[in-house]
């Protein structure tokens, strides 16, 4: 299962992305943590995003990873990690409550890219921790120029609810499994049947991550269009 199979996924994005900004809709995305290096958001640069070769919008923690990944190499292994991918100025409405949910078919999008094992909206995970008086995201009506407009004094939802957008910024990230193809001797059967050994020769990144960026960006631009 390669990679370079993703470049239809990355073109029919690019086309997609046109649409949506067009639209005044927005797509960030970036490496949130690699191995066991996570980013700090007080620390956020998103200018260094396209400038880092990780796709990490924080510098240190980027450091950090490429070292991690030195010694990963050198101990022919390698790493996973997170994706994270923020969507701004969605209209609210887009999806549908049972068989179309938004969040259910961006799931469906994202965990069809390779190497990706969990997909998550928001707090994710977290929100299995959390109480119902914080997990909620009150309402409350605020005066602007144009009118009163409702808005959300938080966002663990993610920006989707019922299985629709709620016009409040939409969360996704995507969890990446380590590269399997590594040089580290493993077990494995021959077509005999047979107890064997194996070694993945050749070149091969230490991390899938970086590469996988711009393929969740992708596909989260296509489902939305």
């Amino acid at each position: 299962s390669s990679g370079r199979e993703t470049i239809g996924r990355v073109a029919a994005g690019a086309i997609a992305s046109k649409i949506l900004n067009q639209l005044g809709i927005s797509i960030t995305t970036y490496s949130k943590s690699i191995g066991n290096v996570e980013i700090d958001y007080n620390k956020l640069d998103k200018d260094n995003i396209l400038k880092d070769s990780l796709y990490m919008p924080d510098k240190e923690a980027s450091a950090k990873a490429q070292e991690l990944l030195k010694e990963k190499i050198a101990d022919t292994d390698s790493v996973g990690g997170i994706i994270e991918c923020v969507v701004k100025n969605m209209p609210a409405g887009v999806g549908e409550p049972v068989f179309e949910k938004l969040d259910a078919n961006l799931a469906k999008a994202v965990m069809s890219i390779g190497a990706v094992k969990g997909v998550e909206i928001g707090d994710g995970f977290l929100a299995s921790k959390s109480v119902g008086s914080k997990n909620n995201d009150p309402f409350f009506s605020e005066n602007t120029s144009s009118g009163p407009v409702i808005r959300k004094s938080s966002n663990h939802a993610g920006g989707s609810l019922g299985g629709m957008s709620d016009g409040s910024p939409l969360i996704l990230r995507a969890a990446v499994k380590p590269t399997s193809s590594i040089a580290k001797t493993q077990h494995t059967v021959n077509t005999s049947g047979e107890n064997a050994e194996i070694q993945v020769l050749g070149r091969h990144d230490p991390v899938i991550v970086p590469r996988a960026v711009v393929v969740v960006e992708s596909m989260t631009a296509v489902t939305i269009a």
